[in-house]
């Protein structure tokens, strides 16, 4: 399995969908919001996904200016950065991996 979490990232709350594999989701859209305790939803469903395909989620989002900070931090927190793959870039910007 390659299970995914894509997320899309917005000014005070943000959208996500967990992916199992290529195709095949994993429960339906979850929201939270940029707090500890919306963040913490987030935390919980890459720790379910990561049960459930036993290998750990790679999370893609798109750089969305400084929205995504919040988002970034968290996962730095909990020394999180290797799941954090691509950071996508709009336009004509480069794709940074982390």
């Amino acid at each position: 399995m390659n299970p995914v979490i894509g997320l899309d990232i917005s000014k005070a709350e943000s959208h996500g969908q967990a992916f199992l594999d290529r195709s095949k989701p994993h429960g339906s859209i979850f929201k939270f919001e940029h707090t500890q305790e919306g963040l913490s939803i987030l935390l919980r469903v890459i720790q379910e996904l990561q049960e459930k395909a036993m290998v750990q989620p790679v999370i893609i989002l798109e750089a969305t200016g400084h929205y995504q900070s919040p988002v970034v931090q968290y996962f730095r927190h909990f020394r999180m950065e290797r799941i954090l793959r691509k950071l996508l870039q709009v336009g004509e910007q480069p794709v940074y991996s982390a």
